[in-house]
């Protein structure tokens, strides 16, 4: 086997590596940096006219907030009844601006988890620069201090959750063979106030070949329940019910998505499942009573059952009802599932115009009633938020401003047709008529679907220019359901690369741009994509922005969580395996023969999921072979490439711009 010349690059903070990143960095700013751009970006993302989303616990409404006055961010509260006029009054909890300077370390908000019901304690999370990596620190919401003898936990990949006020499931780095081999929990344990971490009572061990373990708390009053999860890898999971019996598996496919709400168990199977004498199709949603599965019984009701066009799309609990939300073609559906004396039943939803998403959030089925919040947005159109309950008309609660003028701008749906002859969909968003300079994005993996969404810096860097915007819909996602997603699992990847390279052939033959004009951008799993478009279809595109990519497919499993998803892609240790991955692995495709688009390559030193060694190592072998490549790495910023919204600003003027130059706008 070839040695790797460049495996001095993944030592993430050595010297050498560092200055690697800084001395690229420093060119491309020259070349890229866009000051004007970026301030207008930096300004729409510190807005005050922007909707405050919030996360709904009981009475409270919470929210984190970044602006010009917060970089890091705050993190507060307010009442609904406050929040609906047109400028809350919020309480704010903890300033994280404040806490960095006291602390003197780069603190990034990570999130919350607060003691229900009481809400008297939170388990703030904290990362070091953006990573997935978190310290835990309890904090006190009455004196707004953290808590000198709470529950504090050392930097790691920590999953922690309240079971009462003075007891936590936790899963963490408790030492050696503590984390599997993918970096997260191996055991689950229950930690009590008072007690040191390491005499933690360990309820459940999960394999070091396992992706991680955890324990949670359903604290439904009459219907309060323990429960472990064990996930074997990244979509097969067995759920256990922890009682004072011990662990009793439920008796559903590791594969299907499990959720309950008091006595009720839905069931969404990603493969086709038979129990009790039926077989549901995969991708439906069923449900029955957990007491009765519990005993034995096997009597499932359909709730939903996918189509060719339509497909679960996610679903949560009001009090007293099921909202369902599904998508046909791409455009999403909501609907109302009841329980009655006869049955279930089943009401649709409004969803306004075709081309926008709506989607449920704001759901607290313990203490929200049958309450909730509806989002819709679409690609040049800004999102508004209702509120709702079931059986009434939403109404207007907050609309976020227009960014852009998109006056003149139209969405349009088309169908490409892959090698094999398989329809995919993808939206372009122009003004009516133009062709041009084009801008294509895409993911196709993990099951995650791209729906229309507002492009507010987009349009301003963009749209408002007259550049054109696509999003392609391509196999690996979960568009169609789990056989859209398990079509381009592992052997079946090129089926994900076929597909964006249909779109892209579809663009230039409907007129709407030309292969010189035509630009793809993508992350993570879509910097994936944008590495095998460089090496496998460079005759396709005229420019490519590949983010925070995975690159390195024959040691991608060996760098932080990659071994997490060998279940997407395959084993490179298993011959059979690498046989697939061989074919289209970027990183050992990089051919000097070949005439390649230039290349804007980003990724951040602090991602701790996409190792930042398959950038940097890919720019080398660019560099080294003669084509054009353009590197920029933050020190910072975690997976989401940015750690501020002055980072996140500078990233996307520098990506927008590239485009500018490359595509002639």
């Amino acid at each position: 086997m070839t040695v790797d010349p460049y495996l001095w690059l993944e030592d993430i903070t050595a010297d050498a590596a560092l200055e690697f990143a800084r001395e690229r960095n420093a060119v491309v700013d020259a070349k890229f940096g866009n000051p004007a751009l970026r301030d207008q970006i930096l300004d729409l993302l510190n807005t005050d006219t922007r909707i405050p989303y919030p996360t709904r616990r009981g009475e409270w409404l919470y929210n984190f907030w970044r602006d010009a006055d917060h970089e890091r961010g705050i993190w507060r509260r307010t009442t609904f009844e406050e929040y609906r006029k047109p400028d809350p009054e919020w309480d704010v909890i903890l300033d994280v601006d404040a806490l960095a300077a006291a602390d003197d370390e780069n603190w990034v908000w990570a999130g919350a988890a607060v003691l229900r019901p009481s809400q008297s304690r939170a388990l703030i999370h904290l990362s070091r620069g953006g990573g997935d990596a978190i310290v835990i620190r309890e904090f006190d919401m009455a004196t707004r201090s953290f808590v000198d003898d709470g529950f504090t936990v050392p930097e790691a990949k920590t999953r922690i959750s309240w079971i009462d006020e003075d007891t936590v499931y936790i899963g963490s780095d408790f030492g050696e063979g503590s984390l599997t081999d993918s970096g997260y929990p191996r055991f689950a344990k229950k930690w009590h106030r008072g007690t040191p971490l390491t005499d933690a009572e360990t309820v459940f061990e999960a394999e070091p070949s396992d992706v991680s373990c955890s324990a949670g708390y359903d604290r439904t009053p009459g219907y309060e329940s323990h429960y472990v999860v064990r996930s074997s890898d990244f979509f097969n999971a067995d759920i256990y019910l922890l009682t004072d019996a011990g662990l009793t598996k439920l008796d559903v496919p590791t594969d299907a998505s499990v959720d309950w709400h008091k006595d009720w168990m839905t069931v969404r199977p990603k493969t086709a499942w038979t129990t009790g004498g039926r077989t549901f199709d995969e991708g439906s949603l069923v449900v029955t009573r957990l007491s009765e599965f519990l005993a034995g019984k096997r009597e499932f009701e359909v709730l939903f059952a996918p189509d060719a066009h339509t497909s679960y799309a996610g679903s949560g609990w009001t009090a007293n009802h099921l909202l369902l939300t599904t998508l046909h073609d791409v455009h999403t559906q909501l609907h109302v599932c009841t329980p009655g004396d006869n049955g279930w039943t089943i009401e649709a939803m409004p969803t306004g115009e075709r081309m926008t998403t709506t989607s449920i959030a704001g759901l607290d089925p313990l203490d929200g009633g049958d309450e909730f919040l509806l989002q819709s947005t679409g690609f040049t159109l800004p999102p508004a938020l209702f509120e709702a309950a079931v059986g009434t008309e939403p109404k207007l609660l907050k609309q976020s401003p227009e960014f852009f003028d998109a006056t003149g701008m139209v969405t349009e749906q088309f169908f490409a047709v892959s090698d094999d002859g398989t329809e995919v969909p993808y939206f372009v968003t122009r003004k009516a008529g133009i062709s041009g300079p084009t801008i294509m994005g895409g993911y196709g993996g993990f099951e995650n679907s791209l729906v229309p969404a507002y492009t507010g810096i987009s349009g301003v860097a963009w749209l408002s220019k007259g550049g054109i915007s696509v999003s392609a819909n391509i196999r690996g996602g979960g568009e169609y359901g789990p056989n859209w997603h398990n079509q381009a699992r592992r052997e079946g990847r090129h089926f994900a690369f076929e597909d964006f390279a249909a779109v892209a052939k579809d663009l230039v033959a409907r007129g709407i741009t030309t292969h010189e004009q035509l630009g793809a951008s993508g992350g993570s799993n879509g910097g994936l994509l944008i590495g095998v478009m460089l090496t496998r279809y460079p005759e396709l595109f005229g420019a490519l922005v590949c983010r925070v990519p995975l690159l390195d497919m024959r040691r991608y499993h060996k760098l932080l969580a990659g071994a997490s998803w060998i279940g997407e892609y395959g084993d490179p240790d298993n011959p059979d395996d690498w046989k697939f991955l061989s074919e289209y692995s970027p990183y050992q495709h990089v051919d000097a023969g070949r005439a390649y688009p230039p290349v804007l390559m980003t990724t951040s030193t602090r991602d701790d999921r996409v190792h930042p060694g398959h950038a940097r190592k890919m720019v080398a072998r660019l560099e080294e072979t003669g084509h054009e490549i353009w590197y920029y790495e933050n020190i910072e910023g975690g997976h989401g490439g940015a750690a501020n919204n002055e980072q996140a600003a500078y990233s996307s003027a520098l990506a927008f711009e590239f485009f500018e130059q490359k595509l002639g706008l």
